[in-house]
């Protein structure tokens, strides 16, 4: 478990930081091993050219790479297990229950690799929409620019730590 002091930190929850590792661990182990196979069998079968079977291998290679960056980064920087606490503030990690342009969301304010598999909305602390939230608490209303440059009008009706 590493944690940081760094803005740029994602907030995680223990369940998600264990998660992503061990997707970690097997795409950098097991699974570029898999792919260097693919790779290698697909060369041996001629004209790389025109073989789909080592093009299709060497766009996963860098899909997977790409995914093994991402993931190095995000766990190295993250603050994690550290609930933010139920005070109504807005922070990374809440559940944010929002009347935004007349319409009530719900959604997290965070990272989306923190929801999971579920169906919550998430948005990111340097949205336009989290940016201006953080920090507000429940009950203020406010107002922000959204990126078509219309101002849209924001309720915080509630802000909950996420549980997963």
């Amino acid at each position: 478990m590493s944690t940081t002091n760094s803005a740029a930190a994602a907030w995680l929850t223990q369940e998600a930081f264990d998660r992503l590792k061990a997707e970690l661990d097997h795409l950098s182990g097991p699974g570029r091993a898999e792919i260097v196979q693919k790779i290698d069998a697909a060369r041996q079968e001629g004209d790389l050219k025109e073989n789909g079977g080592y093009h299709a291998a060497k766009e996963e290679q860098g899909k997977i790479e790409a995914r093994i960056r991402q993931l190095t980064v995000l766990l190295r920087d993250a603050h994690v297990g550290e609930s933010p606490a139920d005070d109504g503030i807005v922070e990374p990690g809440m559940i944010v229950v929002a009347r935004i342009a007349g319409d009530e969301e719900t959604f997290l304010l965070g990272s989306r690799e923190i929801a999971g598999d579920s169906d919550l909305d998430v948005f990111s602390e340097k949205s336009p929409l989290g940016a201006a939230i953080l920090g507000h608490k429940e009950g203020e209303t406010l107002s922000y620019t959204a990126p078509n440059g219309k101002d849209i009008k924001v309720e915080i009706l509630s802000a909950k730590p996420y549980a997963a």
